[in-house]
């Protein structure tokens, strides 16, 4: 009895099939991104200008040693989330208490971490600043025009931020800060 030959499966088309299933997972699968804080760089400039002298009481200063110890305005704080409720009685103090910012225009919150600082600390302290702006900004935005600040206009957040700058001033990590 003769052998019968096996037929051969024509594979030229499965190349195309797997290409086409490539393509198709690459077009639907989302790619996530890692996303961080969005803070707006200062340009790069050759030679700094000297720095401008501020009023110490306009000024808000953070500091976190290496323990992750925070000192605000030179008192130990030992809850990161009394900073936001502090920042807002500074900012809006508007030249009340002679220790506290002039007015929120003129107040300027500072921020100096250690090298040795953990990133879980730096991140809470800064998201609480953060707060305290949204906090006031959303307050504002309801007094001045009875909407979320979310639903503001662009020109209208515009004139909300005027009234509440956010100022950040974040200094060089150092490995000067003693516990």
């Amino acid at each position: 009895m003769p052998k019968r030959e096996l037929p051969e499966i024509n594979a030229g088309s499965m190349a195309d099939i797997a290409f086409l299933l490539l393509i198709f997972f690459l077009v639907t699968t989302t790619i996530q991104t890692d996303s961080g804080l969005s803070v707006l760089l200062p340009p790069y400039v050759e030679e700094p200008p000297p720095p401008e002298k501020k009023n110490k009481r306009n000024v808000f200063s953070v500091q976190i040693n290496g323990n992750n110890d925070l000192l605000v305005r030179g008192q130990k704080c030992f809850d990161v989330l009394t900073i936001k409720d502090k920042a807002i009685t500074f900012i809006t103090n508007r030249g009340a208490d002679p220790n506290s910012s002039d007015s929120p225009q003129k107040a300027i919150i500072s921020i100096l971490n250690d090298n040795g600082t953990s990133y879980e600390t730096y991140v809470a302290v800064y998201n609480q600043l953060k707060a305290a702006y949204n906090t006031l900004w959303e307050d504002e935005s309801m007094s001045k025009y009875g909407r979320s600040y979310k639903d503001l206009s662009k020109e209208e957040r515009k004139n909300v931020r005027k009234e509440f700058p956010m100022i950040i001033s974040e200094a060089e990590p150092s490995d000067l800060l003693k516990s």
